[in-house]
């Protein structure tokens, strides 16, 4: 699968330049977990957006979403969508890869277009398009980050999110830095599902096992929170950084306040891809058309100099 990194109005100008096959009226399904962190909040939130704006602009256009709160849940709700609903076009956010695949794929094999949005399938067969962040530089950017502030010498543990493609993705990026710098030492990287109260548990178990940590990637905002309450509650003054991922505005506006040095920077990975997933996937559809195979929305570095950028208060993430 060729990966095209493009920004959206190359995207929409690649869109519309392919041959036009037979439009038709769409009905397009979107299937996303449910709002259960802040993340997830913003994932829903842009979803909502894209459905009131681009109902009101396309009169053959409807929009059906689903939330999840589990993978088992979401399958049952693809195969309502596809058999109940009736959809020919599906944007998904899988809860999890390996056990949506399968639920997929068989939305797909009754003939809905499909265009998987950031947690990647097992099988890529059962998609059209895929829409993410871009989760290479999402642990990249932490590694580099660390290895700099730690003047390549210290003691590192992580925080993982849930099993899934993008992850993997992260995690072998933030590991194929730090091979690249052996006095940097990754003690231990376990899942806490990107959750701030199981980064809170995480992160008590890495203090009570470890007598001297440098840095915690905790490679979400929501996890750096429940980083931070483990920390300040065992009154550990030996980490240097607490770096998170994603964006948040709480986050952001810390790094703009320089209200905590623990608090220096974040990687960029806005919830609102998804609004535009769903925005490519209904115009391209409406036109008959189809998207790049794989398209990848860049993460960026955000420090105190670009941190306004960044900051959207009105968002809820």
């Amino acid at each position: 699968m060729i990966s095209r990194r493009l920004t959206l109005t190359a995207i929409a100008a690649a869109t519309f330049a392919l041959p036009a096959l037979a439009a038709e009226k769409v009905h397009l399904g979107v299937s996303i977990p449910a709002a259960t962190h802040s993340f997830m909040g913003g994932i829903n939130y842009w979803a909502n957006e894209a459905k009131k704006e681009l109902e009101k602009t396309h009169k053959d256009l409807k929009i059906t979403i689903k939330t999840a709160a589990n993978a088992p849940e979401q399958a049952n709700q693809l195969q309502d969508l596809s058999t109940v609903s009736k959809i020919n076009a599906l944007v998904v956010f899988p809860f999890e890869s390996a056990a949506l695949t399968k639920p997929v794929a068989q939305v797909k094999a009754k003939g809905a277009y499909v265009t998987v949005v950031d947690r990647g399938l097992t099988d890529t067969s059962a998609q059209d398009a895929y829409v993410a962040g871009d989760n290479t530089a999402f642990g990249k950017i932490p590694a580099e980050y660390i290895v700099k502030a730690l003047g390549g010498k210290g003691n590192v543990v992580a925080l993982r999110g849930i099993a899934t493609t993008l992850d993997n993705e992260r995690m072998d990026a933030f590991n194929a830095v730090l091979k690249n710098h052996p006095d940097i030492k990754l003690l231990d990287a376990k899942y806490a599902n990107w959750n701030r109260d199981d980064a809170f548990k995480v992160t008590q178990d890495y203090l009570t096992r470890f007598k001297q940590i440098d840095a915690i990637w905790a490679a979400d905002d929501d996890m750096a929170v429940g980083v931070l309450k483990a920390i300040d509650q065992a009154k550990r003054n030996d980490i240097k950084v607490v770096f998170g991922g994603a964006g948040a505005k709480g986050m952001v506006k810390t790094i703009m306040d320089g209200k905590d040095p623990r608090i220096a920077a974040d990687v960029s990975y806005s919830p609102k891809f998804i609004y535009d997933a769903i925005k490519l996937t209904a115009e391209a559809r409406l036109k008959g058309e189809k998207l790049p195979a794989t398209t990848i929305i860049p993460s960026v570095l955000i420090t105190k100099d670009n941190a306004k950028e960044f900051y959207h208060p009105n968002s809820p993430f």
